[in-house]
C-alpha cells in the first residue's frame, strides 16, 4: 500500500531541513494498517456483542441500539460539516434520524418512503427561512445527511421487520464486515496496487480482491446456514455487498477529504467515530434488503 500524501510530505520536509525522521509509533502493533490493531479488536468484538445481544433478546432493543446509531452518525455528520462551513439544521434533521427507522420498522417500505419525502420537504421550508447565500449550501448538506444516515439505517429496520429479522441483519452484518475484514487483511500483506490513491490511500487492489473473497464466502454461508436459502443467492448477494461496502467507505473517505478531516469523530476507540463504522453497513443495507426479500423467502 502506498504511503500517505501527508507522510511524504513531512518526511521529505525534514529531510530539507535536516531533521531525523519520526520514529515508528510503538504502541501501535500494525501500523502499516493505519490503526491500533488492540483495540480495533477489542472495540469490534464489544460492539459485535452489543448487536448480538440487543438482537436476540427482544428486536426492540436493538430498534433502540440502530436508532441511537443513526442519531450518533447524524451528529458527528452534523459536527463535521462545520469544518467545511456547512451548516445544517440541526433540529429538523435529528429528528429524521431518530424517527425514520423506527416508522421503517412498525409501518414498512410506503411509509419510509412517504416519511423521508416530508423530511426533505421540511428541510426545504427550513433553510428557506435562513441567510440566502448559505440557504442553498446547508440545505445540500441536511439533504445529504437525511438520506445517507437514517434513511439507509431504515433499510436495516425492513429487515429487521420480518419474522425471521434477527436472522436476516445477522447476514447482513456479517457479509459487509467480511468486507472490511478481507480487505484489511489482504491489504495489510499483500497490498501493494493502491485502488484510490487521491481518496484512500491505504486501500488497495489486493485487499479488494480479499473482501470479494470473504464477502462471497461469508454469504454462501450465511444465507444456506441462517436463512436457510439457496448457498448460489448468497454468493451473489456477497458480490454485490463487496461493491456496496467499498464504494460507501470511499464516499466516506471523500466526505473527510473535502472536510478536511481525518475521522468523523473518536468515540470509539481503534475507529474513530461511529460514522467510520457505519459507512460500508450504510450502502450495503438497501443492497441486503432487496436481494433477500427478492430471493429469500421468510422463514
Amino acid at each position: 500500500m502506498s504511503e500517505p500524501p501527508t507522510s511524504r510530505r513531512a518526511a521529505r520536509k525534514a529531510r530539507q531541513h535536516g531533521d531525523p525522521p519520526a520514529p515508528a509509533d510503538k504502541s501501535n502493533p500494525t501500523p502499516r494498517a493505519g490503526r491500533n490493531l488492540y483495540a480495533a479488536i477489542g472495540t469490534g468484538v464489544l460492539l459485535g456483542a452489543l448487536v448480538l445481544v440487543s438482537l436476540f433478546t427482544r428486536k426492540e432493543l436493538f430498534i433502540v441500539v440502530a436508532t441511537l446509531a443513526s442519531v450518533i452518525g447524524v451528529y458527528e455528520l452534523l459536527r463535521a460539516m462545520g469544518h467545511g462551513g456547512i451548516h445544517p439544521p440541526a433540529i429538523p434533521t435529528m429528528a429524521a434520524a431518530a424517527g425514520l427507522p423506527i416508522i421503517a420498522y412498525i409501518w414498512g417500505p410506503q411509509a419510509l418512503s412517504a416519511c423521508v419525502v416530508g423530511a426533505l420537504l421540511i428541510l426545504l421550508v427550513w433553510c428557506s427561512f435562513g441567510a440566502p447565500a448559505e440557504a442553498v449550501k446547508d440545505l445540500s448538506g441536511a439533504v445529504l445527511v437525511t438520506l445517507y444516515v437514517p434513511t439507509l439505517v431504515s433499510f436495516a429496520m425492513l429487515m429487521l421487520h420480518a419474522s425471521d429479522g434477527p436472522g436476516r441483519i445477522v447476514v447482513f452484518i456479517v457479509v459487509t464486515i467480511s468486507s472490511d475484514i478481507g480487505g484489511y487483511l489482504f491489504g495489510v500483506i499483500a497490498g501493494k496496487h493502491p485502488m484510490a490513491p487521491s481518496v484512500s490511500p491505504k486501500k488497495s487492489w489486493e485487499g479488494f480482491a480479499g473482501s470479494v473473497l470473504w464477502c462471497v464466502v461469508a454469504g454462501a454461508l450465511t444465507v444456506s446456514l441462517v436463512l436457510h436459502g439457496h448457498w448460489w443467492i448468497g454468493a451473489i448477494l456477497g458480490s454485490l455487498v463487496v461493491l456496496a461496502a467499498t464504494i460507501g467507505d470511499l464516499c466516506e473517505s471523500m466526505i473527510k477529504r473535502d472536510l478536511g478531516i481525518k475521522d468523523m469523530g473518536n468515540l470509539i476507540p481503534g475507529h474513530g467515530g461511529l460514522m467510520d463504522r457505519l459507512d460500508s453497513l450504510l450502502l450495503a443495507a438497501p443492497v441486503v434488503w432487496a436481494v433477500l426479500t427478492a430471493f429469500v423467502p421468510i422463514s
